[in-house]
């Protein structure tokens, strides 16, 4: 069990910037997982894939130390799978979306039940070919593609209408995210771009925060109200993940609690580190903002206070009496002080 940590935030052009306790939790030093790039989770168990092809769907499950204690397969030979997301029936979506040399009429996600049984439904972009590396499941089960742009902003694309599988369904662009580049050390190479290109996403199980990484980075945006596309032209909360060889997973427990990790074979490692940011998701939730009470005019509300040092007859009696009375109460005061001269 992780301890919940404080975050301290401070602004930071655009976006406030989480300073948090961020834990190591276990190594993942299994070797069908050196080129880990998508992470889910369902608080007792991790699910996760490669970004390489191996010929077949392979689904990892992994204890929390980090073990892979069985695989989910699936007879579909994928092209090149970046992403994974856990939908709150069970279902595990493989976004087959890379395509470095951008080279793809079609891009795919794949819906695996934990059965091994998989449907696979294609899309095509409405401008282009794209490399995605990030996949997000709104609330509604809606997906959304975000890819990985070395120049300019990240696009998000989503089904143009029904998608139901028989045929590629066209994407839509609905959103762009700006992501400036950090001094967060990591990432194959040491350089502004790797800072700034999104390599992962994450929703979390409520589905009101949705996350971004990027190499060295991640970034939460709150989605109050299930418009995700909106959300994520918003200003986020960046958690900065230092010194991540090639950080590309990245995950919600249902607590909240994010998780992020890299690959390792690529870099000469013989493992990657689960890290965890507890209370994550709740730190991107704008907090309620509260207005003091005007103060109120005597005559209104409760009474004003009366200054009790003072003779009986010199107190001031319109606070006791009421704004309506203050003048009777002023010419009462005017006689009983004749009446004293004259004794």
């Amino acid at each position: 069990m992780i301890n919940a940590a404080l975050l301290t935030l401070t602004l930071t052009a655009g976006f406030a910037t989480a300073q948090p306790a961020v834990a190591d939790v276990c190594d993942v030093a299994d070797r069908r997982l050196e080129e880990l790039s998508g992470l889910a989770s369902d608080g007792d168990r991790w699910f996760a894939v490669n970004d390489s092809d191996n010929g077949a769907i392979e689904v990892h499950v992994l204890d929390r130390r980090c073990r892979i204690t069985d695989t989910i397969t699936a007879a579909t030979n994928p092209y090149d799978v970046e992403d994974l997301a856990l939908a709150p029936d069970g279902t595990l979506w493989l976004a087959d979306t890379g395509d470095n040399g951008k080279s793809r009429e079609t891009v795919a996600l794949h819906a695996v039940g934990q059965d091994g049984s998989a449907r696979i439904f294609r899309f095509t972009y409405p401008d282009g070919k794209h490399d995605a590396e990030a996949l997000l499941l709104a609330a509604d089960g809606t997906p959304h593609l975000v890819t990985k742009e070395p120049i300019g902003s990240a696009l998000v694309y989503r089904p143009a209408g029904a998608w139901d599988g028989a045929g590629p369904t066209p994407l839509e662009q609905v959103a762009r995210v700006s992501i400036s580049g950090t001094d967060t050390p990591g990432g194959p190479v040491q350089s502004s771009v790797m800072t700034r290109v999104v390599t992962g996403g994450a929703m979390s199980k409520d589905g009101k925060v949705a996350a971004l990484r990027t190499y060295t980075d991640a970034y939460l945006f709150p989605v109050p109200d299930g418009d995700l596309a909106t959300a994520l032209e918003g200003d986020p909360v960046r958690i900065p993940l230092p010194d991540e060889a090639q950080g590309e997973a990245i995950a919600f427990d249902p607590d909240g609690t994010l998780l992020s990790a890299s690959e390792f074979g690529n870099q000469g490692a013989t493992s990657s580190t689960v890290r965890a940011v507890a209370g994550a998701a709740a730190s991107a939730i704008p907090k309620p903002t509260t207005t003091a009470p005007a103060p109120e005019e005597p005559g209104r509300g409760e009474p004003a206070a009366v200054d009790t040092s003072a003779s009986p007859e010199e107190r001031p009696l319109w606070p006791v009496l009421g704004a309506g009375a203050a003048a009777l109460a002023l010419v009462a005061l005017a006689i009983r002080r004749s009446r004293r001269r004259r004794v």
